[in-house]
């Protein structure tokens, strides 16, 4: 797929970023998954994999920056400056996107019975 620099990313694209930048948490923390993670456990499970600071990119590829500080992650179809340009997705953002995307209950919230 060729990325045109000036177009604003597609929803499917955001997850694609979102995908790339967190790639390593099912494959580390899988197996929680079934139980569900608190906030608390997902929240440090997001710094680990994210780290101190990473990313990628290249010919034909999304560019990907991410900072497990803040659980923050930049994309785009260029190269950007992370220092001026707003993540993508930010703190409890990050943790909800990741509850949806990878269907990570949370053990602590309660659901009310409909019977």
């Amino acid at each position: 797929m060729q990325y045109s620099p000036s177009e604003p990313l597609s929803n499917q694209e955001r997850i694609e970023v979102f995908k790339l930048a967190t790639a390593g948490l099912i494959k580390r923390y899988g197996d929680s998954f079934a139980c569900g993670m608190s906030d608390t456990e997902l929240k440090a499970a997001l710094e680990q994999i994210l780290g101190i600071f990473g990313g990628s990119g290249g010919p034909d590829r999304l560019s990907v920056c991410f900072k497990g500080s803040g659980l923050r992650i930049w994309g785009g179809h260029r190269a950007f400056n992370h220092i001026e340009e707003k993540p993508l997705f930010k703190g409890a953002t990050t943790i909800a996107v990741a509850r949806e995307i990878y269907g990570i209950a949370d053990p602590e919230l309660e659901q009310m019975s409909l019977l």
